[in-house]
């Protein structure tokens, strides 16, 4: 089988997937309203802040500091990887070509991978490398960010599953290098 026919055929999936996922502005307010809260704990200034904040905060959270540098390291190394992706790739959004308008601002015209995907993931695996007790809450929260992204019609699931690959990746020298 030929690469462009398993690329359409995934393409094909990944938007069938995506109209089954993707909420509409007839869904429940409460409901798009919490897939927006959990959308914007993967945009930049959340992640941002998460990554760093161990560095300033004072007392309790101070001991998780050892691991704000590699979340930070992973949060932008992840982030150029994504953008010269994104740029070479060019998949334009579900709204763009489903005809499915997105339930929140698209931050640019490319859907390919999730940006809020992989920042997500790259701070919730550094974090919970470095503290397993809390792997059980970090992980399966950056899925649900990522997750959101498809809900919200930004996002293919394809684009959300690269992205957080590319997150995961990311780490695996960072952390263990």
């Amino acid at each position: 089988m030929a690469a462009g026919a398993i690329f359409a055929r995934l393409d094909a999936r990944d938007r069938a997937l995506f109209a089954r996922m993707s909420v509409t502005p007839g869904t429940s307010r409460l409901a798009r309203i919490a897939w927006t809260i959990l959308t914007h704990l993967g945009g930049v200034v959340c992640s941002v802040v998460a990554a760093v904040f161990p560095l300033i905060a004072p007392g309790a959270a101070a001991h998780a500091a050892h691991a704000a540098h590699p979340a930070l390291t992973t949060l932008v190394v992840s982030h150029l990887i994504v953008q010269l992706v994104k740029r070479t790739v060019g998949r334009p959004r579900p709204s763009r070509v489903v005809g499915r308008d997105a339930l929140v601002p698209e931050p640019d015209r490319f859907s390919f991978p999730s940006g809020h995907a992989a920042a997500s993931m790259s701070v919730a695996i550094v974090y919970a490398v470095a503290h397993p007790s809390l792997a059980w809450l970090l992980v399966p929260l950056a899925m649900l960010v990522g997750a959101s992204r498809v809900c919200l019609g930004v996002h293919y699931p394809g684009d959300v599953l690269i992205g957080q690959l590319i997150a995961v990746v990311t780490a695996i020298p960072i952390v263990f290098g």
